[in-house]
């Protein structure tokens, strides 16, 4: 089977392309490559620098399937410039879309977001209940969630609301909570939490890559599902941090009131089982930045990199 994997230059990417390749799949990866490419040359992996804006250039000759992971990820990120992530996140996707039908492309993995159900009192946040996305992040991932849905006549569509992911990957991210918590515990002997009371949803990396491979293993398995096995809160997250790395914990004020729960029933009545947890994550973090394979590198914090590389002024 050929694949095509957009963003998979991105955190998620490179744990999951490796995994794709040692299947034994064709991979084929598009990326702009706005945070580095660390993917190891492999026979069956072609790496295509570029934008999914640019829809016809992108050649779905012999694919397959679509793994659609890009996106202007996150929030602040997406606040940035509303209207190139309107771009990339909701017409990109539309586009592609429309051509993988045209192609008779038969499957489309879609990464969406636990976040487009906004803020939720209910104790348990299933697939079912009102979306009410907050950011132009989640707006995105909602219209990209519903014109996605209305191809499923035409080809199989698998849609993934994964929580937040932690754990570590080449292409580290360390602006998500138990990443950014873990990292400041080891680079400035501190944690600093603003608020804390806040509960999120949280996944494994190793566990949403494999809920992609659990997904092409049975497309029978179509839909929205979300993805997120703990639901723990700001806090409790940097006290499990200080049972590894025993630094002082300071709590803030803070402006952020998210806080949510999901469900993921669904996924594992599928037959899905996550293997891994937010402790897991953490100690592999603390490993690999004591191993010195990962240090706090600036092109790990999307918000500001972006600021300083892809949306800095130009020059006059």
């Amino acid at each position: 089977m050929k694949l095509l994997v957009t963003g998979g230059c991105g955190y998620k990417g490179h744990v999951l392309v490796p995994k794709l390749l040692k299947r034994g799949y064709d991979v084929v990866v598009l990326d702009t490559v706005w945070f580095g490419n660390f993917l190891a040359p492999h026979p069956q992996l072609t790496v295509i620098q570029g934008d999914v804006r640019d829809i016809d250039a992108i050649s779905l000759d012999g694919v397959d399937g679509i793994i659609h992971l890009s996106s202007i990820a996150n929030d602040p990120c997406g606040d940035l410039n509303p209207k190139l992530t309107w771009e990339v996140s909701a017409l990109a996707t539309m586009q592609l879309a429309d051509k993988a039908r045209r192609h008779g492309v038969k499957r489309f993995i879609y990464a969406s977001s636990g976040s487009v159900y906004g803020i939720k009192d209910e104790p348990q946040v299933t697939e079912d209940l009102e979306l009410k996305p907050i950011s132009e992040y989640n707006k995105t991932k909602m219209v990209g969630e519903r014109v996605l849905l209305s191809y499923a006549d035409d080809m199989c569509v698998q849609i993934v609301r994964p929580a937040t992911v932690c754990g570590y990957s080449p292409r580290m991210r360390l602006d998500v909570s138990v990443n950014m918590l873990t990292m400041q515990a080891l680079s400035k002997g501190k944690i600093t939490v603003f608020g804390g009371a806040q509960t999120r949803p949280n996944i494994h990396i190793d566990d949403i890559t494999d809920v992609y491979l659990h997904l092409l293993d049975h497309p029978e398995v179509t839909g929205v599902y979300n993805a997120g096995f703990e639901n723990i809160s700001i806090l409790d997250i940097a006290n499990l941090v200080t049972k590894h790395v025993p630094v002082e914990v300071v709590v803030t004020e803070s402006n952020d009131p998210r806080s949510y729960r999901v469900n993921s029933d669904r996924l594992l009545a599928t037959g899905y089982k996550p293997k891994k947890t937010v402790e897991d994550a953490i100690q592999e973090i603390i490993q690999k930045f004591r191993s010195g394979e990962l240090k706090d590198e600036p092109h790990f914090h999307n918000l500001h990199w972006m600021q300083k590389t892809v949306l800095a002024p130009v020059p006059a």
